[in-house]
């Protein structure tokens, strides 16, 4: 009966329809679901089981992908969440009314497969009943689920037949990427809320207050909002009904309106007019992938009008949906596509109607702020200077890698920005039509599930004549990035010859230009250029060369690609000085200045001014100096640094940083020291770029000279010495755990040591914390009485000068108290303080509740002429903020009950971290 109905209703059958009728419990944040699927098998092959996607159940525990995937970018809230927070599926399964047993793997435990009681011959159809529960999760993990409002937000939530890739059928969790793989299917549900809502979706819907019928063809996914506040509003046009929920700031109904008929008709002209009735743009939608650059300013700070901020958030919101709905892709594998045409409309969008937008808005006509490049930078070219961030840090990825492979700065930012780019690179080489022409092709088609990538490069190939191969085989496919320059130049009044060098190993067209003043008088795309390649060609009164001046292609580095013509110039970029911090500009050799303050004991709060060349993009040389004059002592003080960075872009050793640096600061009231430290930083990561696994490898010389102190009274032998260091540390970090270990060679005309040190910690599934540290230390040698260079079992005498001690001689007062956990690791203050022979301990905590935690440590330290000694100690731990900001209070150790004895809170031991650079690692670990 129910096959009649939809026949009529779809007109024309997706490869599946589904019927689903679901009672939703608004209060219990429960779906009760009775779903009919009607199966049919197009895949040319005899199959005995079918796989649906149940993403709802990625919520229901603490070791599914999708909550490994939280752990690894460092989101805690979803670990710490209640049961009851949490979603999950509670599913029967009947075939052809026979009751079967369905199968979830451990690494797959949201997709299920329901094996067949008798094989599904191609072509043939099977009807199979799904009875569940879901559990819905709040919406405070992935903006999916119920709020604490009593809206709701559904999707990816009903059960849904997974694509069939050919082979087999495409198994992805859920990783909080919107890329689950469905197959198209025609859809028809039947809602009953226990509470009235308004009811708003990607499907046609019919009904009200708490019943509601939707229904919809050939979808792979959609979206159900029921809205408890009258968020929602509905604006109708030529090409169809919008309801948006999408927040803005003082902009009215009429503007709405104007913005959304605006953008809706352009992308209709664009890629081809929605192909479904209703579209819903969120405001969840939007959050989950905003537009990076608005959302990082509060509102009294935002340099652009309400209406624009509003207009830019609805575009990329609109884009999302549109192609979301309308691409039946593996989004999976190519959301480069997606990405692409997205950012690619979104730059076309800005050229139509804003072609004189800054990124910074309304900044850029700020007399005072007029000098910086960032406040001058055409809006379209931040894309550019988004994916520099992650190309010149060597985190790039390729845009056709894998959505779950990317880390997330790459899936959220970097990479979209990148496959827009190339939109736009291989639009100006082929012709901006052309490429217009491909795209609306393939987006007309029926089926693109299949072979995405090579029906859309056939596409490509037959709108042009031109060659395509190196967008698909190096531009997609690869991270390599083009970098070109000039090597050589000679003219006459009428020709020019030069020869460009490819510093990469990208072969792709590079477009040349010859400039008079700012004016563009020709433009010429070069192709094949693989070694040193010499062109000549008409001058066109000429004064100046340039490569890509118009940024058509990304390329790692645009300082070199001018070249100027003109005679008797002593360079082609003047110097220009410019406060505190700015994009990189290629037309000028930049040096940036900052007043600073730095603290600490001895020297005060200091003031000082720091000359840099680093711009927000890293380079691979950089210089940092620092004079700063000490208000305590009325001498210069401060540091400086000079680095050569070598990114090596295929190479498990990916970064190797050669470093000189310094720096001059007092360590006691009358002296102060002076560090001069040569070292070479190679550090290494796995193939796979998700991982948080950190290796480093560092080789250093510290050569250390101190003035002598009435007040501390050093050692004559420890006065001036040299170390050697070598350093090997491997780690890795994540929410739920950390696991890490260091060793350490130092080797000096004094001393000879090594030692070792493991760290692990361990968020459980009830919350509790468990975290191991352990440290083991041995001289090799040893020719001094002294000791500064002994293993020391609670404050480190820290002869490297690596800490940030504030006041690091003192032995009484606050900042005597400051704790660094490193070498015995101890808290409390015992009799014997340091080892000169060999030392041992074992640090643990666990949490009693929330940041509270005990803690305790024992060891052996050995010291010439002495037996061994048996230490420890033990108290209680206030995590605030771990590793920047916690609090030790002793309880019991070798010293007895301290907290009954005299003087306690000279007891107490504070890790204190006011290094802003330290700082805001706590804030940027999760991106990457």
């Amino acid at each position: 009966m129910w096959f009649a109905c939809t026949l009529s209703c779809f007109g024309a059958w997706a490869q599946h329809r589904t019927q689903l009728s679901a009672v939703i419990d608004v209060d219990a944040h429960t779906a009760a679901v009775e779903q009919e699927l009607d199966f049919e098998n197009t895949t040319g092959q005899t199959l005995t089981y079918i796989v649906v996607n149940d993403w709802n159940h990625a919520y229901s525990g603490k070791d599914t992908p999708l909550a490994r995937r939280f752990s690894n970018e460092f989101v805690r809230s979803f670990h710490l969440s209640k049961a009851r927070e949490r979603g999950s599926t509670e599913l029967s399964v009947t075939v052809a009314g026979q009751a079967v047993s369905f199968r979830r793997s451990k690494e797959h435990p949201d997709v299920i497969e329901i094996p067949l009681p008798a094989p599904l011959l191609a072509s043939g159809r099977v009807t199979i009943s799904l009875r569940y529960l879901l559990k819905l999760p709040n919406d405070d993990f992935t903006h999916f689920g119920y709020s604490n409002t009593g809206s709701f937000y559904l999707r990816d939530c009903f059960l849904a037949p997974a694509r069939f890739d050919g082979s087999d059928f495409v198994r992805y969790s859920n990783e909080n990427t919107d890329d689950i793989a469905n197959a198209p299917t025609d859809y028809r549900l039947t809602l009953t809320l226990t509470k009235p809502r308004r009811v708003f979706s990607d499907l046609d819907v019919s009904g009200n207050g708490t019943s509601f019928e939707l229904e919809g063809r050939a979808r792979t996914g959609f979206g159900i909002w029921l809205d408890a506040q009258a968020r929602f509003e509905q604006f109708r046009n030529s090409t169809g009904v919008v309801s948006t929920d999408l927040g803005a700031r003082k902009v009215d109904a009429v503007s709405k309106a104007l913005v959304i008929d605006r953008i809706t008709q352009f992308v209709a002209d664009s890629l081809g007019r929605y192909p479904y009735g209703d579209i819903v743009v969120s405001q969840a939608d939007y959050e989950r992938n905003p537009f990076y650059g608005l959302n990082q300013l509060p509102a009294f700070l935002s340099p652009f009008e309400n209406d624009f901020v509003y207009e830019i958030k609805f575009l990329k919101t609109y884009l999302n949906a549109y192609l979301r709905n309308t691409l039946k892709l593996d989004p999976r594998k190519d959301h480069w596509l997606y990405d692409g045409i997205q950012v690619y409309t979104m730059m076309r969008y800005m050229d139509a109607f804003y072609p004189d937008a800054k990124m910074m808005g309304n900044v850029s006509k700020r007399k005072l702020l007029k000098g910086y490049t960032i406040t001058q930078l055409p809006f379209n070219e931040q894309y550019s200077y988004f994916f520099m961030l992650m190309a010149r840090k060597n985190l790039d990825q390729a845009a056709g890698e894998p959505k779950s492979d990317l880390i997330k700065f790459n899936e959220q930012i970097a990479t979209k920005y990148r496959s827009g780019l190339n939109f736009r690179y291989l639009a100006s080489y082929i012709g901006s039509q052309n490429l217009a022409n491909t795209i609306t092709s393939f987006l007309k088609e029926a089926n693109q599930s299949d072979q995405a990538t090579p029906r859309f490069r056939s596409l490509l190939e037959t709108n042009t004549d031109k060659k395509v191969d190196w967008f698909f085989d190096t531009m997609v496919s690869t991270r390599r990035i083009a970098d070109y320059k000039f090597i050589d130049s000679q003219k006459t009044k009428d020709s020019v010859t030069f020869t460009i060098r490819n510093k990469s190993d990208v072969v792709a067209p590079v477009p040349v230009y010859g400039l008079k003043g700012k004016k563009v008088v020709f433009k010429t795309w070069i192709t094949d250029i693989k070694a040193d390649s010499t062109f000549t060609m008409a001058r066109m009164g000429a004064d100046r060369l340039a490569i890509n001046h118009e940024s058509d292609m990304p390329e790692m580095n645009v300082r070199n690609n001018y070249r100027s013509l003109r005679p008797f110039r002593l360079g082609d970029k003047p110097f220009k000085f410019t406060f505190f911090r700015d994009l990189e500009n290629p037309h000028y050799n930049q040096l940036l200045y900052l007043p600073t303050t730095v603290f600490n004991v001895y020297d005060g709060v200091s003031p000082g001014i720091r000359v840099y060349n680093r711009t927000i993009l890293d380079k691979p040389f950089m210089f940092d100096v620092t004079p700063i004059w000490s208000l305590k002592q009325q001498s210069l003080i401060g540091n400086f640094s000079f680095v050569v960075n070598q990114n090596n872009r295929d190479s498990r050793l990916y970064n190797i940083r050669y470093q000189f640096a310094g720096s001059v600061y007092h360590y006691a009231p009358d002296a102060r020291y002076t560090k001069i430290n040569p070292a070479v930083w190679m550090r290494f990561r796995p193939s796979t770029f998700r991982d948080n696994r950190q290796q480093l490898l560092l080789i250093r010389n510290v050569m250390v000279g101190r003035q002598k102190s009435n007040v501390v009274l050093p050692d004559e032998e420890t006065i001036n010495y040299n170390v050697l260091n070598i350093r090997y540390t491997d780690s890795r970090t994540e929410t739920i755990r950390h696991h890490g270990f260091t060793t350490d060679l130092q080797f000096s005309g004094k001393f000879g040591k090594a030692f070792g040190e493991y760290g692990y910690r361990r968020l459980f599934n009830d919350n509790r914390q468990f975290n191991l540290r352990l440290f083991a230390g041995t001289f090799l040698y040893r020719n001094t009485d002294s000791d500064f260079f002994s293993f020391a079992l609670d404050r480190p005498t820290d002869y490297l000068f690596d800490f940030e001690y504030y006041g690091r001689s003192e032995t009484s007062g606050f900042f005597s108290r400051q704790i660094i956990i490193a070498e015995g690791g101890f808290k409390s203050i015992l009799d014997t303080p340091y080892a000169n022979k060999w030392l041992t301990t074992a640090n643990v905590s666990f949490n009693i509740w929330n940041w509270i935690e005990a803690y305790g440590d024992i060891g052996l330290v050995k010291n010439e002429g002495i037996p061994t000694q048996f230490v420890y100690d033990s108290g209680i731990r206030l995590n605030l903020v771990t590793d920047y900001f916690e609090l030790y209070f002793p309880v019991y150790s070798n010293n007895g009950w301290e907290i009954a004895q005299k003087g306690y809170e000279q007891r107490v031991r504070i890790m204190l971290t006011l290094n802003p650079k330290i700082l805001f690692t706590l804030f940027t670990r999760k991106w990457l």
